[in-house]
């Protein structure tokens, strides 16, 4: 085999090698864990600077994830992972699910569910190249486990 021709098919391979679909989630993924042993893309959660933190309160007799809005600005942000910090301050086990499902659909969209006793914390880490390929600009957060839960919204501005 000739130069010229080992050069094409070194050049094919680069090409077929960069041609598999772009899918969200392929960095990585949501992963959830806790501080101390939890990771994300190979980042211990413990490296990282915790971006937002909600909280499930009981207000009355209204059940709710707080704060209602968190927005995170990426415009001035290092490319590191997106940690968020989950704690259920209130007397009953709860839900939290962070869904980008309301911008889009599909096999790839960031759906993240987790189960917290009272008092416990949980991390939610997520690659930022994930984050924004499979959520767009909105997520929700909300209580999957109580539909009368009250819920909130995560602003991401790129």
């Amino acid at each position: 085999m000739g130069k010229t021709m080992l050069a094409v098919f070194l050049g094919l391979g680069v090409i077929l090698a960069g041609a598999s679909g772009s899918y969200a989630l392929q960095a990585g993924g949501v992963e959830v864990g806790d501080l101390e042993t939890g990771s994300v893309v190979g980042q211990p959660f413990k490296e990282l600077t915790v971006d937002a933190s909600f909280f499930a309160i009981e207000i009355g007799n209204m059940k709710v994830w707080y704060p209602p809005t968190t927005v995170i600005d990426f415009k001035g942000r290092p490319g590191a992972p997106v940690l968020i910090k989950v704690t259920n301050n209130s007397t009953a086990e709860h839900g939290f699910q962070l869904s980008a499902a309301v911008n889009q659909s599909g096999p790839f969209v960031l759906d993240s569910k987790l189960v917290l006793k009272p008092g416990e914390t949980r991390y939610i880490g997520v690659p930022t190249s994930d984050l924004f390929y499979a959520a767009g600009s909105v997520l929700e957060y909300r209580c999957h486990l109580h539909a009368g839960h009250v819920g909130g919204k995560l602003l991401m501005l790129k």
